[in-house]
């Protein structure tokens, strides 16, 4: 099942959650204003050239709220927007739109930020046969949302949770004695179909998951040179990972070592929020 797909699946007890968070007993600004049913609109406006993700979170959270309330807009996630652009307009009972407000425009801002600065990293990694990944380093809560911005940029998700690969990080290979016994034993653990990744932070460790059959060997804040020779050493007969310390300036160093994956946290932790807003409400 693809990430978007698992994405609809799942939103709805997320948004509700998020929609409790800010609503524990009534939205009381609301209510003070409009004690009656009023239909009504809103504009959704860009205010900074980006990529779009997350519009159809952004009218659920409205639909949520009130069965009857729509969204209507020509763009669709993935397409870039520009400064001042008219993306949509909202369509319910002013109450519903001034109560989703801010938690619609939460997801929205936040997933197309993710894929902004997902798009603007897989555009510099254009031509070479690096993939840009993601990281477990998501917003608690919020995975399935940022995972799909990733994909929505451009790039590529690496494992979904724990249940989804076998990756034996340091503290695996110290809780299993070496990098030999922590492959050899989930070999015998996991299903055949699972690939199996080792975390390797020294030239010697490299060579040991080597040996021992590792399939993906993930290069753990190495610098260039010692990455250089890592992937000698490998020559193929593994997948390699370039992890830890990657920024945009980095990303062309590092494909032209020849390493097949580089993974970044930064994409879902650090992507700042795409400045979007819901302005000119009005009654109709």
């Amino acid at each position: 099942m693809s990430s978007g797909s698992t994405m609809i699946l799942n939103m709805d007890p997320s948004i509700l959650a998020a929609l409790r968070e800010d609503i524990t007993s009534e939205d009381v600004s609301t209510n003070a204003i409009m004690r009656h049913p009023q239909q009504g609109k809103a504009e959704l406006i860009c205010k900074q050239d980006g990529i779009l993700c997350g519009l159809d979170v952004f009218a659920r959270v409205f639909e949520l709220l009130e069965s009857g309330a729509h969204f209507e807009t020509t763009y669709q996630d993935g397409d870039a927007v520009k400064k001042g652009e008219l993306i949509g307009v909202i369509y319910a009972d002013i109450r519903t739109l001034l109560t989703g407000e801010r938690t619609a425009l939460n997801y929205l801002q936040r997933m197309s930020g993710i894929a902004t600065n997902t798009r603007r990293m897989v555009d510099i990694l254009k031509g070479t046969k690096t993939t840009l990944l993601d990281t477990r380093k998501t917003t608690p809560t919020l995975r399935i949302f940022e995972k799909y911005a990733v994909k929505v940029g451009g790039a590529t998700n690496h494992r979904y949770n724990l249940s989804d690969g076998v990756m034996m990080k340091d503290n695996h290979i110290c809780a299993a004695g070496s990098i030999t016994k922590a492959v050899q034993m989930a070999r015998e653990y996991a299903p055949f179909v699972r690939k199996i990744e080792v975390e390797c932070e020294t030239l010697e460790q490299v060579r040991e998951a080597v040996e021992c059959g590792t399939d993906i060997i993930m290069l753990d804040n190495m610098d260039n040179e010692t990455m250089r020779e890592a992937v000698k050493i490998i020559d193929g007969r593994a997948e390699t990972e370039c992890s830890g310390n990657v920024t945009a300036e980095r990303l062309l160093e590092i494909a032209d070592i020849g390493v097949d994956f580089v993974s970044s946290g930064a994409l879902t932790y650090a992507s700042p929020a795409m400045d979007i807003s819901l302005k000119n409400l009005t009654a109709i």
